[in-house]
């Protein structure tokens, strides 16, 4: 992530899409990055950044994206990928397909496929892998410390330096 550039060698414009349902235990994870990231201190001042939690239907940002005009869109979400839970995995666009994403009202990948067209940007997923999404509001440990993890890391790199919600 540290050699994304922009081709005017600024920050590209980075949109970070926390998707997620709260009532679903870990399936929470990528709502609590973007909560997180909007409420860091040093998420204050970047334009090149916009954080959105878009809750369990993220078709529903894709107006404000647009206007926002992304080099990059980071849909951050739990993501079934049969391994350990808290296990963190970035995944291009390409591997969406096979992603399990029942929570959501549209899948993963359409809506990567149509971002990608419509507003001619990279799109990749960070995955999760959820210990639980029954019901419930309770993340588990595992979970939590990923969402930590992924949060200092985009904070290390050049992507937080303002956030524009």
């Amino acid at each position: 992530m540290n050699q994304l550039t922009s081709e005017s060698g600024e920050p590209p414009r980075v949109a970070i899409v926390g998707i997620g349902n709260p009532l679903r235990n870990d399936d929470a994870a990528g709502m609590l990055v973007a909560r997180e990231i909007q409420h860091r201190e040093q998420a204050a001042d970047a334009s090149h950044l916009l954080v959105i939690q878009a809750g369990h239907a993220p078709e529903n940002v894709t107006g404000e994206l647009r206007s926002f005009a992304p080099e990059l869109i980071l849909l951050i979400d739990a993501a079934d990928m049969r391994d350990v839970p808290g296990t963190i995995c970035w995944v291009p666009i390409q591997s969406i397909e096979g992603m399990s994403a029942s929570t959501h009202s549209l899948p993963l990948s359409m809506l990567a496929r149509y971002l990608t067209l419509e507003l001619n940007c990279m799109v990749a997923l960070i995955g999760i892998q959820p210990k639980s999404n029954d019901f419930g509001e309770t993340v588990s440990v595992e979970v939590s410390q990923a969402v930590h993890e992924i949060v200092d890391k985009m904070c290390e790199t050049c992507f937080v330096h303002r956030v524009v919600s």
